[in-house]
């Protein structure tokens, strides 16, 4: 019996296998999942997040309507910024009541709806005009589907105003456009004889140079 002259057969150990693709695959995998984190709540905290949370909206109006009840609220003060003079509804856009509040800067328009200074009080004659977020859900979201005579209901201490949207009922405006809250929107030669309202949105889209506005007359004053 012969042996085999080159001893008997090895077994040839196999490459060590290479570990680096797939922590590189797990390491890009926790850069995605952050990231897809941070855009989400980019489109929450831009966009869905309400500007304006209903349920705060809702204790500044049984604040406002508790101090009504006591006499502690008269004429609205164009000069009190931040104070809330009336409550406003759009039941076109779903019928959440509104505090308005003087002033239109971000600070009040992150509380509810802000009466720009300078233009009419609430059922008089002229252009009461006011401000809110638009977007996805802040107060004047969907502003846009407004139809000539949906209602625009506005509360004060005294009288609940019904105003009712003109025809055509909105238009687009650029952001510098402030001829919508003359006291005649667009016609600033003319004395007005009505009662009107503007409602006009802070933004529509995230980094959108547009504006909604929407115009309405005074249909009913009701004394409380």
């Amino acid at each position: 019996m012969t042996s085999d002259p080159a001893g008997p057969a090895r077994a040839v150990d196999a490459p060590p296998r290479r570990r680096r693709p797939r922590a590189i695959t797990l390491t890009g995998l926790v850069v995605l999942v952050l990231a897809l984190g941070a855009l989400g709540w980019s489109v929450w905290d831009l966009v869905l997040r309400p500007p304006v949370p209903p349920a705060d909206a809702d204790r500044t109006v049984a604040g406002l309507r508790a101090d009504w009840e006591a006499g502690r609220a008269g004429r609205p003060d164009p000069l009190a910024t931040g104070s809330a003079i009336a409550v406003l509804s759009v039941p076109a856009l779903g019928g959440q009541e509104w505090p308005v509040l003087v002033g239109a800067d971000a600070s009040i328009l992150g509380r509810g709806v802000g009466w720009y200074p300078g233009t009419a009080a609430p059922g008089e004659l002229g252009n009461f005009a006011v401000a809110g977020h638009g977007g996805v859900s802040g107060p004047f979201s969907g502003l846009a589907r407004l139809a000539p005579g949906d209602e625009i209901v506005v509360e004060t201490a005294t009288h609940r105003f019904t105003y009712r949207a003109a025809d055509p009922a909105v238009a687009s405006v650029a952001t510098g456009d402030t001829w919508v809250i003359q006291p005649v929107p667009g016609r600033p030669e003319v004395r007005p004889t009505q009662a009107l309202l503007t409602l006009t949105t802070a933004h529509d889209l995230v980094g959108s140079a547009s504006r909604t506005a929407a115009f309405a007359t005074l249909t009913d004053a009701a004394q409380k």
